[in-house]
């Protein structure tokens, strides 16, 4: 199974690996599990961590070697991905969460989410 790390969790599971929930870790820990992060989230770090968000000071490039370095794919927004955000029920306004609710439509790829509002999305979405 190939899961698709929502911000939030990337960030967690990055480093700070005790926000986990014990299904996260499960998840994240099962070598069966292929993981993936999207262009989107490390595009959401940098401007959130350019306007001082204190949940996103992290330093964007380091956060995207070390993952690649642990063995996550980075999947890039496709123009395919963009259109398909178009096509989304409007149950969710924050645009970075939309494009990897599109992401994992479009990929058929799990999109692991600690957002209940994501979660009401229809396709290969699971809350953690």
């Amino acid at each position: 199974m190939t899961l698709l790390l929502d911000t939030h969790l990337l960030l967690w599971a990055a480093g700070d690996p005790g926000r986990l929930s014990a299904e996260s870790q499960d998840l994240l820990g099962d070598p069966a599990m292929e993981l993936m992060f999207s262009t989107a989230s490390i595009w959401e770090v940098v401007i959130k961590n350019a306007l001082g968000r204190s949940d996103f000071r992290v330093e964007p490039r380091p956060l995207r070697d070390g993952l690649l370095q642990s063995g996550y794919s980075e999947l890039a927004v496709r123009s395919e991905h963009a259109l398909a955000v178009g096509r989304l029920p409007p149950l969710h306004k924050d645009p970075f969460d939309r494009i990897l609710i599109a992401q994992a439509q479009v990929e058929n790829v799990t999109l692991l989410t600690t957002d209940d509002k994501v979660a009401c999305y229809p396709g290969p979405i699971q809350a953690v």
